[in-house]
């Protein structure tokens, strides 16, 4: 079966919004690696602000999203302690946000396909890396993000100490 990866739209609200309350869930019923808080983030507003900026891509599996993820050029401000693998400025660079994958698609390989997809998407703009930041706990997303090549930087504070979320690794591939 082949995924495409495409720009999602406002008709995929509603179903966005369903898939990020049953990541959390899932999430909560289990580990909740990247720290998400349902209500907090991601919701609703995320999809809509991603949707309307053009930046909320999707992949379907029979018609359904199975993973999304938001591709712009929003680095954290902490991005400018790194000392990155190539020098770009940041309309050269994606910045990866709100990747995920839909709980009942899990470990049916969506996430990498996702990331190939969004490393694709990247050379047909002309894009010079994409980069990325992941809770420091987060394993399962370390591992796929090395897994798709995508090289360790290092480790900044992007001030979310307040919902125990402290250190961030910073990765890019270019």
């Amino acid at each position: 079966m082949t995924f495409k990866l495409e720009q999602a739209n406002l008709n995929d609200l509603d179903e966005l919004e369903q898939l990020y309350n049953a990541t959390i869930d899932s999430l909560n019923e289990n580990i909740n690696y990247p720290g998400w808080i349902k209500g907090n983030y991601p919701v609703r507003e995320t999809a809509a602000d991603g949707i309307t900026a053009g930046t909320l891509y999707v992949i379907r599996q029979k018609n359904r999203i199975a993973g999304t993820i938001i591709l712009n050029h929003k680095p954290e401000p902490a991005y400018q302690e790194a000392r990155w693998g190539i020098p770009a400025k940041k309309d050269e660079v994606f910045i990866i946000h709100t990747f995920v994958v839909h709980p009942s698609c899990s470990g049916q390989g969506i996430g990498e396909k996702m990331l190939k997809a969004a490393i694709d998407l990247a050379h047909k703009q002309n894009m010079k890396a994409i980069r990325l930041d992941v809770y420091e706990n987060n394993l399962p997303a370390i591992r796929l993000y090395e897994k798709c090549g995508f090289d360790y930087i290092t480790t900044v504070d992007l001030g979310l100490g307040m919902y125990g979320l402290d250190a961030f690794k910073l990765y890019e591939y270019y």
